[in-house]
């Protein structure tokens, strides 16, 4: 909070108060806690190289992930601006499966800044697992 708001609202407490408030509203956010976030990410991302692919050196492949969101632009448009890899399809559960009120998102592994782009996703608290798409 910043602190000429922290301020504003304790000068209508008495000064003792008024320390204390501005001590405890005016800390700072901690760090989101990425070891939460992994556990939501179904792969390892130890596997991945600088460019997020995988395999053998003359085998190289990208990974594709899935994941659900609930349904609406607001959604779509905040995993977007994450993930410039996100597709988004509506009709589908994946094998992910997502239900009513959600909608099947897939993203690729090569591309800058895959591992901070997936820990990102993760972090969002209307995602609750990032999985391997099982193409067959």
């Amino acid at each position: 909070m910043p602190l000429a708001i922290c301020m504003r609202r304790a000068l209508t407490l008495p000064l003792g108060a008024m320390v204390m408030a501005c001590s405890l509203a005016c800390q700072a956010i901690p760090p989101a806690d990425n070891s939460s976030a992994r556990d939501k990410i179904a792969f390892d991302l130890s596997l991945l190289d600088e460019n997020g692919l995988y395999g053998p050196p003359d085998g190289k492949r990208s990974l594709d992930y899935e994941f659900c969101i609930p349904t609406g632009d607001a959604y779509a448009q905040a995993v977007g601006a994450i993930d410039p890899s996100a597709q988004f399809f509506p009709q589908s559960q994946g094998r992910i499966g997502c239900g009513e009120g959600q909608v099947l998102a897939i993203g690729n592994t090569h591309q800058a800044d895959h591992e901070d782009i997936l820990i990102e996703l993760a972090n969002l608290d209307y995602i609750d697992r990032i999985q391997p798409v099982d193409w067959e």
